[in-house]
């Protein structure tokens, strides 16, 4: 089975001010790189076989770290970007919501709502992103793991079309935390072809059973 770990970038000083980042090519700040550095350390322990990232310089800056400890190469592509969000980008939340209100009450529940009353619905957000990663994944090897490399909102959206759910129930997967991750594994029919096998990580997991099968080692 191979699996998919969906990797968010780091922090960058808008993140720090609670800034709608959107599209908009901001940079880590130094707590990113941190976060970067030590999250790279955990996934290059998980034997990855190819890295994609999102082409803003927040998930490349994000990658590298990995890149390095694996000889990997990063391949960048620009469908794994965040959501293009109209007027809202570069705003705080508190702005948002002061000229926004009810927009902003209304978009994380309706996948057909143009971000930033100008930009992407999550739905077109969702299609791009799964279509980069699902052919990504496909390049990767049975058993292996492939790390996507891009944004919170763009991760959500994924994963939530990947994993076959109603569009407006993907709010219901958490914000995900900056350099947290989460993994889908491969899934057999019936159902759809991936499951969430952990979420918004920032740990290597302890051994679980696998529908009701212990790893041998710890039989």
């Amino acid at each position: 089975m191979r699996r998919i770990a969906i990797w968010r970038h780091g922090r960058t000083s808008w993140n720090a001010e609670h800034r709608f980042q959107g599209q908009s090519d901001i940079e880590l700040d130094d707590e990113g790189h941190r976060q970067a550095r030590r999250a790279a350390a955990m996934l290059a322990s998980m034997s990855p076989s190819r890295i994609v990232s999102s082409d803003l310089k927040r998930t490349r800056q994000t990658a590298a770290p990995l890149a390095e400890l694996t000889g990997l190469p990063v391949d960048s592509d620009e469908r794994l970007r965040e959501t293009y969000a109209g007027k809202w980008e570069g705003m705080t939340r508190d702005e948002i919501k002061a000229q926004y209100g009810e927009a902003l009450e209304r978009w994380p529940v309706d996948p057909f709502m143009q971000t930033g009353m100008t930009g992407e619905t999550r739905l077109e957000v969702a299609l791009r992103t799964a279509a980069a990663i699902d052919e990504a994944v496909h390049t990767v090897p049975p058993g292996g793991l492939l790390v996507v490399v891009t944004h919170g909102g763009a991760a959500r959206a994924a994963m939530g079309q990947l994993m076959g759910l109603p569009p407006e129930h993907w709010a219901s997967l958490g914000v995900l935390t900056n350099c947290a991750w989460s993994v889908l594994l491969e899934n057999g029919p019936p159902g759809p072809p991936w499951r969430l096998q952990e979420y918004n990580a920032g740990s290597l997991p302890e051994p679980i059973p696998v529908d009701g099968v212990w790893p041998a080692d710890d039989r």
